[in-house]
C-alpha cells in the first residue's frame, strides 16, 4: 500500500534542505530551496507524533518520508514537503505547466469542475470530497455523488467510497487523501473510470501518479512564499490560493 508514498518520496534528492516549516490551523507549509507547498490536514483524534525530533536538523526528502505518518500533522508536512520539490516553479515551468508568474488569482479554465462539464454530460460521477459550488457545477449535467468525511446534506459518508467509485465512469477526489492515507484504496476503486482527476491545492505535479491509473493533476504553485506564509500562519486571511496560481497536468503531457 505505501507503494505510491514511496515512489514520490525516492525522486527528491538527498541534498535538498528545509529551510522553513509554518504549521497553522489545518494546514502546514514547508519551504526548501526557492520552493514551497501547503498541505491541509483534518482535525481529528489521531495518533501521538511519530517523530520528536527537530525537522530541521532533517533533509527535504526525510521530512517528505513523513507522509506516511499516521499522525496526520506529521503527514500533512511530508505532502508539503513533497509539494516544495514537484511544485516548485522552476520544475513545474519545465515540464511546461506553468507559463507566466502574471495574473496570480484564480484561473476559472483551470478549474477541473468548468472545464470537464461537457465531457461528464449523462455520466455517473463521483467527487471524493465536497468541493465549493460543486452541486451547481454537475448536478445539472451528470449522475452525481459526493462522498464526504464530515457529510452534509445529500452527501455520502467515506465508506460510500466502496460502493460509488467503481459505479462511476469519471472519479474526481481530494488531494487530502495523501494525508489521510485513502489515496491507495481510492485509486483501487476507480480503475474501471473512463478518467480520474486529483483535485487540490496539495495535489503533486508528480508523472509517478499517472503510473497508478491519474490521467489528471489539478494542482497548485505557490509563487509568492512570504505570503503562502502569512495566510497558512493566520497573519492574513485568504485562501492559499491568493499565493500563487491554478494548474493542469494531463497524463498525455507527460515528459518522460
Amino acid at each position: 500500500m505505501w507503494e505510491i508514498y514511496d515512489a514520490l518520496i525516492e525522486k527528491i534528492p538527498d541534498d535538498l534542505t528545509v529551510d522553513e516549516i509554518v504549521v497553522g490551523n489545518g494546514i502546514t507549509y514547508v519551504e526548501s530551496n526557492g520552493g514551497s507547498g501547503s498541505a491541509p490536514y483534518r482535525n481529528y483524534t489521531e495518533r501521538a507524533p511519530q517523530y520528536e525530533g527537530d525537522k530541521f536538523d532533517l533533509s527535504l526528502k526525510e521530512v517528505a518520508e513523513l507522509v506516511k505518518s499516521w499522525n496526520f500533522v506529521e503527514a500533512s508536512a511530508g505532502n508539503a514537503a513533497l509539494l516544495a520539490y514537484y511544485n516548485h516553479p522552476d520544475r513545474v515551468r519545465a515540464k511546461g505547466i506553468l507559463s507566466s508568474d502574471k495574473n496570480r488569482v484564480e484561473d476559472r479554465l483551470k478549474d477541473p469542475f468548468i472545464n470537464s462539464q461537457k465531457e461528464i454530460q449523462g455520466k455517473k460521477v463521483c467527487v471524493v470530497g465536497h468541493f465549493p459550488l460543486i452541486e451547481n457545477l454537475f448536478e445539472p449535467v451528470c449522475d452525481l455523488s459526493i462522498i464526504e468525511w464530515d457529510p452534509g446534506i445529500g452527501d455520502y459518508p467515506y465508506t460510500a467510497c466502496e460502493y460509488l467509485i467503481p459505479e462511476s465512469d469519471y472519479v474526481y477526489f481530494t488531494c487530502a487523501s495523501i494525508v489521510d492515507k485513502s489515496l491507495p484504496r481510492i485509486l483501487e476503486l476507480s480503475e474501471n473510470a473512463k478518467k480520474i482527476t486529483m483535485v487540490g491545492p496539495a495535489t503533486p505535479l508528480a508523472e509517478q501518479f499517472f503510473d497508478y491509473g491519474i490521467d489528471d493533476l489539478s494542482a497548485f504553485v505557490i509563487l509568492d512564499n512570504e505570503r503562502a506564509k502569512r495566510i497558512v500562519s493566520g497573519a492574513e486571511f485568504q485562501r492559499i490560493y491568493a499565493s500563487g496560481k491554478k494548474v493542469n497536468y494531463l497524463s498525455s503531457a507527460r515528459s518522460e
